[in-house]
């Protein structure tokens, strides 16, 4: 006998299989990751509100325990976090003022050190170096220059410093003039000029500029015997080159310059401006000695 199907039964339909649940996971960018970077600081980097306070060196105190502080010194500014790198040159600032006998023997890595940080695209980290370039300054002065392994040092050091003060970054910029400052007025001007006359000539202009201001402020502090030791006439030629240049301020700077020399060659001669002419006219070219002449008998 044939089944009659039932009047109120639903239609069988088949079952639908189950949608797949999505598992979502967090992938963490290679950028995120501790990459061994020393612009970078390790992972976790610092949070976005992370500042450095620029501590004028008039508010450094002296470290309490110097002996212990000076042999971790040299870790922590070839740290790869950069707010501990600006810890530690401070640290240095504060060897320089007040343990200086204890930071002359790591010196030369110290000052690496600077140079390093000033290659540093980090401005914070620029300027704190800067501000520990001119503490070593007044603290050693001379002393840089008679070390060879310190001298070397400079060398890379003079032309960072020339560098940031010929950069747009005003307040990194003001900070290197002020160093550049310090230099002249830590060193003796004879040695320093030896220095800087290489920059006088050098392809970028405003650095030609602000190696001309540091020469100008070392001839008015020589006498006209230590001018004579580094040649009157390489001196003058320095100066006359420097006129011509294409920025103001170097010119300013070589007008200067050009007084410094007058003032002492002339200081015992009866007949300054007919002995200055003839110096002028004997060493240098007809063009080169007209403008000269000129920036004294314009005063």
């Amino acid at each position: 006998m044939a089944l009659r199907p039932l009047d109120n039964a639903l239609p069988i339909t088949p079952e639908r299989p189950k949608k797949q649940t999505k598992v979502v996971i967090s992938v963490q960018k290679q950028s995120d990751l501790g990459v061994n970077d020393e612009n970078r600081a390790p992972f976790p980097p610092p949070s976005a509100d992370a500042t450095i306070d620029y501590i004028s060196s008039e508010n450094l105190k002296a470290l309490p325990d110097p002996d212990i502080s000076i042999q971790s010194l040299v870790d922590g500014l070839e740290a790869k976090n950069w707010l501990k790198v600006c810890d530690s040159l401070n640290n240095a600032r504060r060897f320089a003022l007040y343990h200086s006998t204890l930071l002359l023997p790591l010196l030369e890595k110290v000052m690496l050190v600077l140079v390093k940080a000033m290659k540093n695209p980090r401005s914070a980290l620029i300027k704190t170096s800067i501000m520990a370039s001119s503490d070593i300054f007044n603290a050693f002065g001379d002393k840089i220059l008679l070390e060879s392994t310190t001298s070397d040092a400079f060398d890379q050091l003079l032309l960072q410093l020339l560098l940031k003060a010929s950069q747009d970054k005003k307040f990194v910029c003001e900070e290197a003039e002020k160093a550049l400052k310090a230099m002249v007025g830590s060193m003796a001007p004879l040695s320093l000029l030896h220095k800087l006359q290489a920059y006088v000539s050098h392809a970028n202009l405003r650095i030609r500029a602000k190696a001309a201001i540091s020469m100008s402020h070392c001839a008015s502090k020589m006498g006209l015997e230590a001018m004579e030791e580094f040649g009157l006439v390489p001196l003058i030629q320095l100066a006359s080159d420097s006129l011509n240049d294409k920025l103001p301020e170097a010119r300013e700077a070589a007008r200067s310059m050009v007084t410094s020399i007058y003032a002492k060659l002339t200081e015992k001669e009866e007949e300054k401006q007919e002995a200055w002419q003839t110096f002028c006219q004997s060493n240098l070219t007809a063009i080169h000695a007209q403008s000269v002449i000129k920036v004294v008998s314009s005063q």
